[in-house]
């Protein structure tokens, strides 16, 4: 069931009771129900939340990063001062974080500002690191209006249609403030972070994951003071709802780990 969190800021579900020691965050453009196989009936206390514009939680004012979104989930931690919003907080700190994909960035700024909220990390198909190889280009037609465009040669309406003709499936699908929240997660970086992480670390990664490739994640593992990779087999890129048993096992783990 759908339930009011930090006071009304964001939305989300509970397994178990309040306050929980497990965050589970979702991936771009996906929601909390992703979680429902990892924790329907684990027997844990979860807090799943929608972040910030996806499922019931507007989006935010302004192109946030990755580290606004983590300071937004600061909120869950805290009592609501509205008692008919849920007055005791939904989170007991530290906790340990499950990230999937955009949540396991978020989950890893968090981790690095507020050490004392989070106990242990488990992270799963999150694109912390750049892919192996070559840099993807824009296609051809896609920089030739770009550089029109910085010449003036064209108008701004051509260079917004360029972009949603050549740009990824996610960068069509998103509107407005979450188009530019986007672009501008994209072009983040996490070495710095990564190698900041003090809590244990799981990485549960499936091998043919191709929106981050196990290759990203045994580097970011070889960053991580306290990592330990799992592969979890061929389940693609959606592990909280192919590999839910593999998740729900590494979060049991680190809970233990981290006391």
């Amino acid at each position: 069931m759908l339930r009011t969190l930090a006071g009304g800021t964001l939305f989300g579900e509970v397994w178990g009771t309040l306050p929980a020691r497990v965050l589970a965050l979702h991936g771009w453009a996906r929601t909390h129900a992703d979680f429902v196989p990892v924790f329907d009936s684990a027997g844990l206390d979860v807090v799943a939340p929608d972040l910030p514009g996806f499922g019931a939680t507007p989006p935010p004012p302004e192109p946030w990063g990755s580290d606004d979104y983590a300071a937004a989930l600061e909120g869950l931690f805290a009592p609501a001062p509205d008692p008919s919003l849920g007055g005791s907080a939904a989170l007991h700190a530290p906790v340990v974080v499950l990230g999937h994909s955009f949540g396991g960035r978020v989950a890893v700024r968090l981790a690095v500002a507020r050490p004392d909220l989070v106990a242990g990390l488990v992270l799963t198909g999150v694109p912390l690191l750049p892919r192996p190889g070559r840099p993807r280009r824009a296609p051809l037609a896609y920089r030739a209006v770009r550089t029109m465009r910085r010449a003036r040669l064209v108008s701004q309406a051509r260079l917004d249609d360029a972009r949603q003709r050549h740009g990824s499936p996610d960068y069509r699908a998103a509107q407005g403030v979450m188009r530019a929240v986007l672009v501008r997660v994209v072009g983040e970086r996490y070495e710095t972070e990564l190698a900041a992480l003090r809590c244990p670390v799981e990485l549960v990664w499936a091998d043919d994951d191709t929106e981050a490739p196990l290759t990203v994640a045994e580097q970011a593992a070889a960053l991580i003071p306290r990592a330990v990779l799992r592969r979890c087999g061929d389940v693609g890129h959606l592990t909280p709802l192919t590999a839910p048993a593999a998740l729900r096992a590494a979060v049991e783990r680190v809970l233990v780990t981290a006391g």
